[in-house]
């Protein structure tokens, strides 16, 4: 039986050769936003992997909305030309489409890559700045509290998000992801944990969902209509007393799909550390089946997906449209390989690589002709 993994799907004017999704994934590699080598090899090494679509790592609109000083960005015109050697890499000898993924990190910003602690950068370091939310509180008792967003401050975060979005389809990318997930900016305007506003901004779920929904409507507007714009968003926060939950994040869903969403890619939790999360393989897949249901839109899943044969699945039986693998994919780049020879499928080899597949290994070398 023909493989679903395997089957194309059109997403907005986009064709996507497969449903496997290689998941943005922090680099933390960044100078001043920009892109270095690292980001050309890590990335490209993907663009010739055979998945269908490769999102770069979170890339912040504006300097103060990195997750830490090595964080991408695409608020200058260094960043947009480093990004855009990446994209033409990839649009000369990749064979998968390329997206990006525009974010705001928020009260979570500002701190020290993950290898040196990850917590808050300390008064005194140079790299540190002021961070930013909806309220004035705190990610924990030991990170700093940020500053409360007013009405100047978040038109500026908007006119990043679309001034951002612009220059990602100027340099060419392919697709276009909003971070609304994670316990980043946007996720703690949904979240009654990180947002205890009483204007227009708070209150009600429709007030938490405003700022959210403006900025998608924002960035629609000032794309081509047909573009690829989707969002990824926390289903949960896996903590007992928040009301964003699956029955909140299936309403705010259908409120993205009304202004024209193309696509959500859904994930869970990371606005507290009070989550209680119940992890396992492909532990966030049900969110994602339920949402594809009750809202009836193009779904990503994502979480623990590693194996062939358990995505093949998720996509057969109809729980999502797409599935994205993160750090399966840091483990063994050549995934998309490996599963189209489980599923007995095709996969798309850079011709440089051809003599490495199975039904080509006897490819003749020159200089070393094979009898």
């Amino acid at each position: 039986m023909e493989s679903k993994l395997f089957s194309p799907i059109s997403i907005g004017d986009l064709t996507i050769k497969n449903r496997i999704v290689v998941a943005p994934m922090c680099q933390y590699s960044a100078i001043d936003g920009s892109a270095t080598d690292w980001h050309l090899m890590h990335l490209g090494q993907f663009s010739v992997s055979g998945s269908g679509l490769v999102f770069i790592e979170a890339t912040a609109v504006e300097g103060k909305g990195r997750i830490t000083p090595g964080c991408l960005g695409l608020y200058s015109d260094n960043n947009e030309k480093k990004l855009e050697k990446i994209v033409q890499f990839f649009k000369k000898y990749g064979s998968s489409k390329i997206g990006i993924q525009l974010a705001h990190a928020g009260r979570k910003a500002s701190t020290e890559i993950p290898w040196r602690g990850g917590m808050p950068l300390e008064k005194g370091n140079d790299q540190r700045w002021e961070t930013v939310a909806p309220s004035a509180e705190s990610y924990s008792s030991n990170w700093p509290s940020p500053s409360k967003l007013e009405t100047s401050g978040l038109r500026e975060i908007l006119e990043s998000f679309v001034a951002a979005a612009k220059r990602s389809v100027k340099i060419g990318f392919d697709v276009i992801e909003l971070h609304m997930a994670h316990g980043y900016l946007l996720h703690q305007f949904l979240s009654p944990v990180s947002n205890n506003r009483t204007d227009e901004y708070g209150q009600t779920l429709e007030g938490r969902m405003n700022f959210p929904l403006e900025v998608f409507r924002a960035v629609r507007n000032s794309i081509p209509e047909n573009f690829p714009l989707g969002v990824r968003f926390s289903a949960t926060d896996w903590i007992e007393d928040s009301t964003w939950d699956l029955t909140e994040a299936i309403i705010f869903g259908r409120e993205l799909k009304k202004l024209g969403c193309k696509f959500v890619d859904i994930s869970s939790g990371g606005n507290s550390p009070r989550q209680k999360i119940l992890s396992g393989p492909a532990y966030q897949t049900s969110f994602a089946a339920e949402i594809k249901k009750q809202v009836e839109i193009t779904t990503i899943a994502v979480g623990q997906i590693n194996e062939p044969i358990q995505a093949e699945s998720i996509i057969g039986t109809g729980q999502a449209d797409m599935v994205a693998i993160g750090r399966g994919m840091l483990y063994n780049p050549r995934w998309a390989w490996h599963a189209a020879e489980v599923l007995s499928s095709e996969c798309a080899f850079p011709p440089q690589y051809a003599r490495a597949h199975h039904s080509l290994i006897g490819l003749p070398i020159p200089g070393n002709p094979q009898k």
